[in-house]
């Protein structure tokens, strides 16, 4: 299953409330006016775009119906695409380009932080690459255990100390066992606590001092796990983390139940960050590439009329 079957699949429950209700009020109007736009402003936001990224989509859309002289309200979902496209391409790649590169995967309690480092190693060694595992997140109850759970699936090793330990010491060691075997890719497990954001960003620089020092020069990727069906929550975290950890980008979670997966182009637009993978389920193989067409297309599929 492709990408795009992939998304279309995981947003059904979203599609069928907020692409059909769009599809409705499209089929309602029986010509392209400022009510329309208003409408669909207000539906946008229902669908955890954001206010500021659901007007400028409406004025964009404004500018290019005059421009190419559109009168039916039902080419306005094919141009929604269109622009929505525009607006999340960009460099949606991981740069894993020197031996061993390195990716810090940060993400608070129960956005499927864990579980995304689980299937991103799978997906690297499918790729040919070697990985190595650190559980740098050494003080949430069970993180190594369930890091331990995914590194057996994914059949690639780990480095662990007891819980509780200095996160950057295990980075340390992590990196030195990645020298000496020769791997590909170090994916670490890190901090994921916004409770006290100088001690975050204290822990965080520490780590990459640790980083610099034995890697210099490395490809180094800070992705943070987001889970999609907490809205505006998850750009608010991604503002916060950003401030404090030097995110590359965004792994999307949870978008095979209620999200309503609006919220990608919030982050990027807000934050200009992009989104690097999205979670469409819990099979090893269900952590995607990101690709802009596709998921416009999965979010706003024109319908025909019933």
């Amino acid at each position: 299953m492709g990408f795009f079957d992939k998304i279309k699949a995981g947003l059904k429950k979203t599609r069928d409330s907020i692409t059909g209700q769009i599809n409705s009020m499209l089929h309602a109007f029986t010509k392209i006016d400022e009510e329309l736009f208003e409408e669909l402003e207000e539906l946008l936001v229902m669908a955890d775009v954001g206010m500021n990224t659901a007007t400028e989509i409406c004025d964009t859309l404004r500018a290019r119906v005059k421009e190419r002289g559109i009168t039916d309200p039902n080419e306005i979902m094919t141009l929604l695409q269109e622009v929505v496209t525009e607006m999340v391409s960009g460099d949606n790649e991981l740069h894993l380009d020197t031996q061993p590169s390195v990716i810090l995967v940060i993400g608070v309690n129960g956005v499927g932080k864990t579980t995304t480092i689980g299937k991103l190693a799978s997906r690297l060694k499918k790729e040919g690459k070697s990985v190595i595992l650190g559980a740098a997140d050494t003080f949430r109850a069970a993180a190594i255990e369930q890091l331990e759970v995914w590194a057996e699936r994914a059949d690639v090793p780990i480095i662990k100390h007891a819980e509780g330990a200095d996160p950057a010491a295990v980075v340390y060691d992590t990196i030195s066992a990645a020298k000496a075997r020769h791997a590909d890719v170090v994916i670490c497990d890190t901090a994921g606590r916004l409770h006290n954001k100088k001690n975050l960003m204290d822990e965080l620089s520490k780590i990459s001092r640790i980083i610099d020092k034995g890697l210099p020069g490395c490809s180094k990727e800070v992705l943070l796990v987001l889970d999609a069906t907490t809205g505006q929550n998850a750009v608010n975290q991604a503002r916060e983390f950003k401030e404090a950890a030097g995110l590359t980008g965004i792994v999307l979670t949870k978008l095979d139940g209620t999200a309503k997966g609006g919220v990608v182009l919030a982050i990027h637009r807000d934050l200009g960050l992009p989104v690097k993978f999205i979670g469409v389920g819990e099979q090893v193989d269900d952590l995607q590439p990101f690709d802009a067409e596709g998921f416009a297309r999965a979010l706003f599929e024109r319908r025909p009329e019933a």
